[in-house]
Parts: structure tokens; C-alpha cells; sequence
């Protein structure tokens, strides 16, 4: 299966109608629907990632299966364990045979509680951490991740830090990854506004919701909370990182032009040419080794790729298909 077998119907080839549904109450049912059908049993783990930290993330496993190995999956930014293509794509890999661990980032799903700080994109060593810390607990090989959006730049970080860490990883996969957050930022800012008005929306319900829990930490004015995307993430950047400018904070977690052409382990990386949020052109313009891999869809939207009116989901099976041919080699 490669990015070429992608084909949805006409009525699905409009990039927005593509990443509006991805994240719809309708996709929401199927996807609650299709988790159930598997009967795998799920348990809540609190992971240890050092330094005081603690993650959030559910573990499952199909009972008398026997697992053909574990792949965690990494969602977006302000999305969850929860999230659609997060339970689709879990339920994807449960049927062939894997065990699944879906963590959540700091400050997502119900976990603002769990630590102080707020989340940011550079904390990389936490989920480099966390990450171990499933592998000691999960011991089943091949040990692979996958992720979208923000959780496709963690997941491919990752792969750039898995030798020098320790960490066991056999694959990485990466739908629509952010590669260049400061070329992210200028695409949204220029784009359609549904995107930017959402991402505000959820980061300032974020925000507000973890003030209420530590109010002599976390002590912003609602006028800070109503500044728009760009002025509300240098306020974090100078007040809640070591970075000082917006530039070298998005310079930090960039993995663009170069910076992944060191991966020592096997990446794949699937990308929609009319992303309305990410821009194509840098996964043009990526230096990759020969085990890395990038498919580009005509469609597919932000980690929508929609196949037909049930809303069953392209990346999911794709994922599927390429962690199944690593634990199969």
C-alpha cells in the first residue's frame, strides 16, 4: 500500500471538507464504534518520564492474541489518546495483531493536573523518557511508533534520538508531521481562519484550564489568554521556556531542510500535497537517508485522507501496513 492507492471520491477531495470531518462527531462514533468491535482490554498507566514528570496513556491488548509486537502512537497538538485517529488507528493495529500504547503529551486529555509546567513542542526529552519507560515495561519487539500532526514531529525526533537514548525502535511512521514550525505558523496565519480560530480555541481552554489548577504558577490576565497565536506563543516562549525568542523556540523542535538525514532506523512519512496547514514544500525539499521514506497523496487534507461516507480513514491502514511489514521481515 502506498500513497498512490489513495482514490476518494470526488465529493472527499476538497482539502477542508477532508480535515473537518477527520476530527467530526460523526468520525467520532465510528471511531468509538470500530474500538469496541475489537474487544481489546485497555488499562490507564501513569508513566514516569524523570525529573518529576508524569504521562498519561492507555495501554491495549486483544485477549489470547499473542502480540506481535507493541507501537505507540503519539497525537497532535491539543488532541489526545482519545482523539479519532488516534482509537481508528489503535484499532487497525489490535486486529493485526499488535498491542498498543497511546500516550498523552503534558496538558492533554485529562492530564493538566499531572504536572506543573506547561506544555510546549521542545519537551522531547520527557516523551524520550516516557518512551523508555513503556519499552521496560512492555518488553515486546518490534517496539515502533507512529504519529500525527505534532505527535508526527515527536515520533520522528524520537527516531533521530533512538540510538544515542537507548530506545529499542524498529520503525517510525509519520502522517503530515509538522517538519518547520516557523513555516506552520506563517501557513496558518495566511490560510483559511477556521484553522487558527481552532487551534486558539483549544490551547486557550488549555491554558485557562491549567491556572485554575495552579493559580500561583500560572498567574495570566484573560487579556493574555485573548492575544492571537503568534503574540500568545512568544508570551510562552519568554515566560515559560529558556528559549527567549520565538525563532530558536521553533528552531528547536524543526526537523526540516537536513536535520533527518543522520536517521539510523527505518521512517515512513505520508503527506496530502493540499495539507491547508502544513506546507508541501518542505517535504520536497527534506535530505533523507535511503531508510526513510516520504509518499505524498494529491488528497488527504491535515490527517484527514478520508476514503468514503463511513469515513473510514486511508492513514490508518497505511500505518497499519507498514509497522505489520516491519514486524513480518
Amino acid at each position: 500500500m502506498t500513497a498512490a492507492d489513495y482514490a476518494p471520491p470526488r465529493w472527499l477531495r476538497n482539502a477542508h471538507v477532508q480535515s473537518a470531518l477527520g476530527s467530526s462527531p460523526l468520525r467520532r462514533r465510528r471511531a468509538e464504534q470500530r474500538f469496541a468491535q475489537i474487544g481489546a482490554q485497555t488499562t490507564e498507566h501513569l508513566i514516569d518520564a524523570s525529573d518529576g514528570v508524569r504521562l498519561h496513556g492507555l495501554h491495549s491488548a486483544v485477549p489470547g492474541t499473542v502480540a506481535r509486537g507493541l507501537v505507540m502512537l503519539l497525537h497532535g497538538w491539543e488532541g489526545s489518546a482519545d482523539s479519532n485517529y488516534m482509537r481508528l488507528t489503535a484499532a487497525q493495529l489490535l486486529a493485526r495483531g499488535f498491542e498498543v500504547f497511546r500516550l498523552n503529551f503534558r496538558d492533554h486529555g485529562d492530564t493538566h493536573h499531572l504536572n506543573e509546567g506547561l506544555f510546549h513542542s521542545n519537551r522531547i526529552d520527557e516523551v524520550v523518557q516516557a518512551t523508555a519507560e513503556i519499552a521496560r515495561r512492555f518488553p515486546l519487539r518490534p517496539l515502533s511508533v507512529a504519529g500525527y500532526s505534532l505527535g508526527g514531529n515527536f515520533a520522528l525526533r524520537l527516531a533521530l534520538r533512538a540510538t544515542e537514548a537507548g530506545l529499542p525502535l524498529a520503525h517510525v511512521a509519520a502522517v503530515c508531521p509538522v517538519l518547520d514550525p516557523a513555516r506552520t505558523m506563517d501557513s496558518m496565519e495566511s490560510g483559511l481562519p477556521l484553522y487558527l480560530w481552532y487551534f486558539e480555541r483549544k490551547w486557550r481552554d488549555s491554558l485557562a484550564r491549567k491556572r485554575a489548577l495552579f493559580p500561583a504558577l500560572h498567574d495570566f490576565d484573560d487579556r493574555t489568554l485573548g492575544l492571537s497565536m503568534r503574540p500568545l506563543t512568544q508570551w510562552m516562549v519568554e515566560r515559560h521556556t529558556d528559549f527567549g525568542t520565538l525563532d530558536r523556540y521553533f528552531d528547536g523542535y524543526s526537523i526540516a531542510g537536513q536535520r533527518m538525514a543522520r536517521l539510523e532506523i527505518p521512517v515512513s512519512i505520508l503527506m496530502a500535497a493540499d495539507d491547508p496547514v502544513i506546507p508541501v514544500a518542505g517535504f520536497q525539499e527534506l535530505v533523507l537517508p535511503e531508510h526513510a521514506r516520504v509518499e505524498i497523496a494529491p488528497w488527504g487534507g491535515h490527517c484527514g485522507f478520508l476514503e468514503n461516507a463511513q469515513l473510514d480513514g486511508f492513514a490508518e491502514r497505511w500505518i497499519a501496513d507498514r509497522l505489520s511489514a516491519c514486524a513480518s521481515a
